[in-house]
C-alpha cells in the first residue's frame, strides 16, 4: 500500500515530523515499512509562465516552436519547444536557467535549432506528477504568473510504501492508515467515511441477492448526463499515480480513488448496456464471461457473479465484464458497491489466477458499512467533476448480519503479556480502534450463544478466562475489523497499542529434570563427529517424486517405494514424503559439483516417513473450535507414518586433499563405511560389516552394517546407473544408517575405561587365506582365539601375488597384549598369539605365511 503523506494529512493533524518518523510509528503499529519515495524535494526555480508569442520554425523533421514566455521578470524569456498542444495566451510551467527538475535534471540556457532557449516548458511527466508525456501541461488561465509551481501543484511529497499483512485488510486504504497514524501520534482522526447520506427515496436500478452466503449487502446508485470527455483533475491523477495506480478516465479514476481512500472497491456499469434486474448469485454450470482483460473465462459453480437478464456481467469483487464496461460514449452510469464473502472472493481469485486491487481488499475483509457511503461519494464526484446528475433513490439489498460481541475479562490482555494493564487502559485502547465496550458479564456472550441483539462470540474461551475473578467486559468490534473474533484478538490489539517495547524480557524458567533426551544427545554428538571428520551438514527438502525411486533403481516391491502422498504439495512434481535421505543429498551434491566444487563430503540427519501397514489413506482434519478428544487424537496418530531418524553421507572427488604437500586420495567405498563407524562410535556401538547387495549401491561394493544382530544401514559405492541418472561424479559413495535402531543397543552411560599401568606386548602375525574371505571374519577369529589378554588387533598389510599362491591373499596383523595386574612374559603372549592363529585356521582355513 502506497500512502502519500499529503493525502494522509487531510485526515490526521500530524505534527512536524519527517516521513521516516511517521514510518517508525506505523511500523510499531504493525504496518511494516517497505520503502519511502520522495517527490519534488529537489525541484527549484520552476515558475508559472504565460506564452506571449509562438513562431513556427521550418526546415526540421519535427515541429519546432520558438516561444516568448512572460515569467514575471522584466524581460520575457525565449524558449524553444517541440510540443504543439498549447497556444499563445496559455499559462504553462517553466523551468528557468539554473532550475532543477525531479531526478536532479538541471536546465540551463543553450542554443538549439539556431535559436537561444532560456529554459524549458514542462509536461506533467517532466514535473514528476504523472506519466503523461503527450504534451505540455496547460494550467488554468487564472494561475498567477511567476508563482512557484512546486508549491502551487504540491510537487513536494513523500510516499510511504507499507507491507500490509492479511489480518489488517483495513489498512489497504488511506482511511485505515490514517486511523493508525492518529492513534500512534495521539491526535484526532477525521473519518472520510463520516458523511451525511440523503434519504432513500426509491430504487436506482432493480437488484437482489440470490445467495446470502456470497453477498450480504449490495448497493446501486445512478448518475445521468455524465460527460465522457471530462478529464480527471490533476490532483486526483497525481494521487492515483503516487499511490501506484494508472489514471484511465474520470469514471474509472473516481472508483479507484475512493477504493484507495476508503478501502471499498467500486464498479461502474454503463446503464445502456444493462438488461433487467441485477442479481448476485453463484455461477451455473457451463456459464462463461469475457472479463475486462479480454479473456473468456469458464466459470466455476462456487464463483460469485453479478448478473442481469443477459447472464453474467461481472465476476464479483474481482473483475468486471467486457460487455457492460464504461466506454468513451457512456453518459449514464450505474455505480455498484457491495460487501462480498471474503473466503468466496479469495477462492475465486486464486481459482482464476486473477488478482486485482479489488480482490486484495475483499479477501482481507471490507467494512460492511461502506457501500452506501462510497457509492454516494462516487456519485457526488461524478456530478462535480463530470457534469452528471445524481438520480434520486438508491438500491439497497441486504441480508441480516448482527454485529459480533466478545466477552473478555478486563485483565486478560495483561495476563497474555505478562504485565499489568489497568482496566481504563484496556477500555481506552479498544475504543481507539473503534470498539464499543460495555461493563459487566453478558451471560449470553459467556455461553457463546445468540441473544436478541445479535450474534455473540467468546463462548468457551471467555468462560475459562472468567474463573480468574477479573471483571468482565463485553466488546463489540467495529465493522471495519472483521479480524477481531475472540478475546485473544482483543488482547493483541491492547498489547500492540500499549507498546511491545514495554514488555519485559524474561527468560522462561526451565522445569527441574528437563533436558535433552538420550536420542537428542546422540544426534548432536553424531553431527559434531561427522563435522570434525570433514563432512558438511545440509538440510534438504523432505519431498521426493516417483522419479527419484526410479533413479535409485529400487525394485517395484521395495518398501521404500511406499511413500506418504501429500494432499496439497508445495510442488506438483514432488508430492511424496521421503522414505530415504539419499535423493535430497544426491541432488545437493549435483548442485555443488555444477558450481565448481568437485571435492564434496556432505551429511544430513533427519526423519524419513514410512507408512504403517493398515493405516488410513488420509489423516482426519479436526476442527479448531475446541480441544480434540482422546479418540480424535488417536485417529490422527493412527494415520501418521513411522518417522525413524536417519543419518546419511555422500562423497565425491578427493577425500584427502592434494596440494604442495603431495597428492591427495580419492574417496572410495571404505570412506563411507568409516563414516558409519564414526556414527556408531558416538553411540558406543561396534558395527559388523558384511558384504551385501542393496539398491542403490554397487552390488560388488556394498556393505551391510549390523549392530549385533540388528541391521542398521548400508554403505558403499553407488551403482553406475544411479550415478548416471542423477549426473553424479564417477564412483560416488554413500552411506545411510538408521540412528533409531542404534538406541536400543546402546550400552547406556559411558564408562571411563580402566587404564593398565603395565607395558604392552606386541606380536605380528601374517595369515594366508582364500581371497574371498572377509577381513572382518579373520579379525573376529583372532579376537576370539587370543582371549582376554588381547587389547587390540590392527590390519597393517594386505598382499596378493605369486608368493602366496593364486586365489589367496596375505593379511598381516599387529596384536597388542596387556594385563591389568602384571607384566606379560614372552611365553604368555606367544601362547595367546598361537591360540588366535589356531582359531583363525579352524574358522576360515588360515595358515601362517612361510609355514
Amino acid at each position: 500500500m502506497k500512502v502519500p503523506l499529503s493525502w494522509l494529512r487531510e485526515y490526521v493533524d500530524l505534527p512536524a515530523v519527517t516521513a521516516q518518523e511517521v514510518a517508525d510509528k506505523l511500523t510499531a503499529a504493525r504496518l511494516k515499512l517497505e520503502a519511502i519515495t520522495s517527490y519534488g524535494h529537489d525541484v527549484k526555480n520552476v515558475v508559472v509562465g504565460e506564452v506571449l508569442e509562438i513562431e513556427e520554425l521550418a526546415g526540421f523533421k519535427k515541429p519546432i516552436r520558438h516561444c516568448k514566455v512572460e515569467v514575471g521578470e522584466a524581460t520575457p524569456r525565449e524558449i524553444v519547444c517541440g510540443a504543439t498542444n498549447f497556444a499563445a495566451g496559455d499559462r504553462v510551467p517553466v523551468v528557468l536557467p539554473g532550475g532543477v527538475l525531479p531526478g536532479g535534471f538541471e536546465v540551463g540556457a543553450r542554443k538549439t535549432y539556431g535559436r537561444m532557449s532560456e529554459g524549458m516548458i514542462c509536461s506533467e511527466r517532466e514535473l514528476g506528477l504523472t506519466d503523461d508525456h503527450g504534451g505540455i501541461m496547460v494550467l488554468p488561465p487564472d494561475t498567477p504568473i511567476g508563482a512557484d509551481v512546486a508549491d502551487l501543484l504540491g510537487l513536494r511529497d513523500d510516499v510511504l510504501e507499507l507491507e500490509i499483512t492479511p489480518d489488517v485488510g483495513y489498512a489497504l486504504s488511506i482511511r485505515g492508515v490514517a486511523r493508525e497514524a492518529a492513534i500512534a501520534f495521539g491526535v484526532p482522526f477525521r473519518d472520510p467515511a463520516d458523511v451525511e447520506l440523503p434519504a432513500e427515496t426509491g430504487q436506482a436500478w432493480p437488484a437482489s441477492i440470490a445467495d446470502p452466503t456470497a453477498c450480504d449487502r449490495f448497493v446501486l446508485r445512478e448518475v445521468r448526463g455524465f460527460d465522457p470527455a471530462a478529464q480527471s483533475p490533476l490532483w486526483m491523477r497525481v494521487r492515483l499515480a503516487r499511490a501506484g495506480m494508472r489514471p484511465v478516465s474520470l469514471a474509472v479514476d473516481v472508483t479507484n480513488y475512493l477504493m484507495l481512500e476508503l478501502g471499498q472497491p467500486l464498479h461502474a456499469f454503463d446503464r445502456a448496456k444493462l438488461t433487467g434486474e441485477i442479481v448476485v448469485r453463484r455461477a451455473r454450470p457451463g456459464e462463461r464471461l469475457e472479463t475486462l482483460d479480454h479473456v473468456v473465462r469458464d466459470l466455476d459453480p462456487d464463483d460469485i457473479l453479478i448478473t442481469d437478464e443477459s447472464g453474467p456481467i461481472s465476476m464479483a469483487g474481482t473483475m468486471g465484464g467486457l460487455a457492460t464496461e464504461i466506454s468513451d460514449a457512456s453518459t449514464d452510469i450505474v455505480i455498484e458497491a457491495a460487501h462480498f464473502s471474503a473466503t468466496g472472493i479469495s477462492r475465486e481469485s486464486r481459482r482464476h489466477r486473477l488478482v486485482s486491487e479489488a480482490s486484495k481488499r475483499f479477501e482481507r475483509g471490507v467494512d460492511r458499512e461502506l457501500p452506501l457511503v462510497a457509492s454516494w461519494r462516487a456519485a457526488q464526484l461524478l456530478a462535480e467533476l463530470g457534469g452528471a446528475t445524481v438520480q434520486p433513490g438508491v438500491t439497497h439489498a441486504e441480508s441480516d448480519v448482527h454485529p459480533a460481541r466478545i466477552a473478555m475479562p478486563a485483565g486478560h490482555p495483561g495476563a497474555v503479556a505478562g504485565v499489568t494493564y489497568a482496566k481504563q487502559s484496556v477500555v481506552r485502547r479498544l475504543e481507539q480502534i473503534g470498539c464499543t465496550v460495555a461493563d459487566g458479564d453478558d451471560p449470553a456472550v459467556r455461553r457463546g450463544g445468540v441473544d436478541p441483539t445479535g450474534v455473540v462470540t467468546g463462548g468457551e474461551l471467555a468462560a475459562k478466562l472468567a474463573v480468574t475473578g477479573d471483571e468482565m467486559i463485553t466488546v463489540t468490534p467495529p465493522s471495519w475489523r472483521p479480524d477481531l473474533t475472540d478475546p485473544n484478538d482483543l488482547a493483541e490489539e491492547v498489547i500492540r497499542l500499549e507498546g511491545y517495547d514495554r514488555l519485559p524480557s524474561i527468560l522462561p524458567k526451565a522445569p527441574a529434570g528437563a533436558g535433552l533426551t538420550e536420542g537428542q544427545r546422540l544426534r548432536r554428538r553424531v553431527g559434531r563427529a561427522l563435522a570434525a571428520a570433514g563432512y558438511v551438514e545440509v538440510l534438504a527438502y523432505p519431498f521426493v517424486s516417483e522419479t527419484d525411486f526410479d533413479h535409485l533403481q529400487l525394485p517395484a516391491d521395495d518398501a521404500r517405494r511406499r511413500a506418504v502422498r501429500l494432499v496439497n504439495p508445495l510442488a506438483e512434481d514432488e508430492p511424496l514424503m521421503r522414505t530415504t535421505l539419499l535423493p535430497g543429498l544426491l541432488k545437493t551434491l549435483v548442485r555443488n559439483v555444477g558450481r565448481g566444487f568437485t571435492d564434496v563430503t556432505l551429511f544430513e540427519s533427519g526423519a524419513v516417513y514410512r507408512p504403517r501397514e493398515g493405516a488410513p489413506a488420509t489423516a482426519p482434519v479436526l476442527g479448531v473450535e475446541r480441544r480434540p478428544s482422546a479418540e480424535e487424537l488417536a485417529s490422527v496418530a493412527a494415520a501418521l507414518p513411522d518417522q525413524p531418524h536417519r543419518v546419511a553421507v555422500v562423497l565425491a572427488g578427493e577425500f584427502d586433499r592434494s596440494g604442495w604437500w603431495g597428492g591427495g586420495r580419492q574417496e572410495c567405498w571404505a570412506d563411507a563405511v568409516q563414516a558409519a563407524r564414526i556414527v556408531a562410535g558416538e553411540a558406543g556401538v561396534e558395527l559388523s560389516v558384511v558384504a551385501d547387495q542393496h539398491e542403490p549401491w554397487h552390488p560388488g561394493r556394498c556393505a551391510a552394517l549390523y549392530a549385533g544382530d540388528t541391521l542398521v544401514g548400508h554403505a558403499g559405492e553407488l551403482h553406475p546407473r544411479v550415478v548416471e541418472a542423477y549426473g553424479l561424479p564417477p564412483r560416488t559413495s554413500a552411506m545411510e544408517l538408521e540412528l533409531s535402531r542404534l538406541e536400543p543397543v546402546m550400552p547406556g552411560p559411558v564408562q571411563a575405561p580402566q587404564v593398565s599401568a603395565y607395558p604392552v606386548a606386541t606380536q605380528d602375525v601374517a595369515l594366508i587365506v582364500p581371497d574371498f574371505t572377509p577381513v572382518a571374519d579373520v579379525e573376529a577369529a583372532l579376537r576370539d582365539g587370543a582371549g582376554g589378554l588381547l587389547e587390540s588387533v590392527r590390519l597393517f598389510d594386505v598382499y596378493a601375488g605369486e608368493q602366496v599362491g593364486e586365489g589367496n591373499k596375505s593379511l598381516a596383523y599387529t596384536l597388542r597384549f596387556r594385563a591389568e595386574d602384571r607384566t606379560l612374559t614372552v611365553e604368555e603372549t606367544t601362547a595367546a598369539r598361537d591360540a588366535a592363529v589356531a582359531m583363525a585356521a579352524d574358522r576360515v582355513g588360515a595358515h601362517l605365511r612361510g609355514a
